[in-house]
């Protein structure tokens, strides 16, 4: 059993601040204005789009991340209808075969980082469900029927795509002070980037500043290509 600290991967090309400049573009469309547009975008359009709840327009542009977290966060997670995933399928992968390294990859619960008895509790239980799913397996269940008694702390990779419409939704329900812990654990921080990328878009959307930055989980930047978890 491995457990490891959650994760938000997220391709360099897709923070790419031309995104703003195509949506004043598509904005422009609507005033027919398009000669006053100049080098770089124009941030008081934007922000106008935005203060008017004009959203319909920066729809147009979507940024796609893989997030490395347990599987009842996802549950959250896809309940934003508004978006595409891909998710790693508990029917299909064999965690007794070698590329899974022969074991259950857990996301760790950091609410019980200074508890120990509660954390001895939760390794203790999830110890005894990867000793079940095992045997499960050795009977000669399938991996879509041992699967019943994995664990909501099953890690999953899911790869997300929200236009940035639905990524302001999506932050202002998740960085709020009562959203699950592990989601704000996830949104926060890449709210944070998301703001010093596309500010005009997202300046104006808090988050729950009591939250702990020890507990934040890493945001990476990748290649064009989203790179395997190690």
């Amino acid at each position: 059993m491995k457990v490891i600290d959650p994760q938000v991967l997220i391709p360099e090309k897709e923070m790419d601040e031309a995104k703003l400049k195509k949506i004043e573009r598509y904005a422009r469309v609507c005033y027919k204005s398009e000669d006053k547009m100049k080098g770089n975008y124009n941030q008081s359009l934007l922000e106008f789009l935005v203060e008017q709840g004009h959203e319909s327009v920066i729809e147009h542009e979507k940024v796609t991340v893989m997030m490395i977290i347990d599987r009842g966060l996802s549950h959250e997670i896809v309940r934003h209808r508004l978006a595409s995933y891909s998710q790693e399928s508990t029917r299909y992968c064999n965690y007794q075969k070698d590329k899974f390294g022969n074991e259950i990859t857990l996301i760790r619960p950091y609410f019980y980082s200074h508890r120990d008895k509660e954390y001895q509790l939760w390794e203790s239980s999830c110890q005894e469900i990867e000793q079940k799913y095992f045997e499960l397996l050795e009977t000669g269940s399938t991996p879509q029927e041992a699967r019943s008694i994995l664990p909501n702390s099953l890690k999953t990779e899911i790869v997300v795509t929200f236009n940035m419409r639905e990524w302001r939704h999506f932050f202002k329900l998740r960085c709020d002070k009562a959203a699950h812990p592990q989601a704000r654990q996830i949104a926060i921080p890449v709210l944070k980037e998301f703001k010093n990328k596309f500010p005009v878009l997202f300046q104006d959307i808090d988050y729950d500043k009591s939250f702990d930055q020890e507990h934040y989980a890493s945001v990476i930047y990748t290649d064009e290509m989203f790179q395997p978890l190690k």
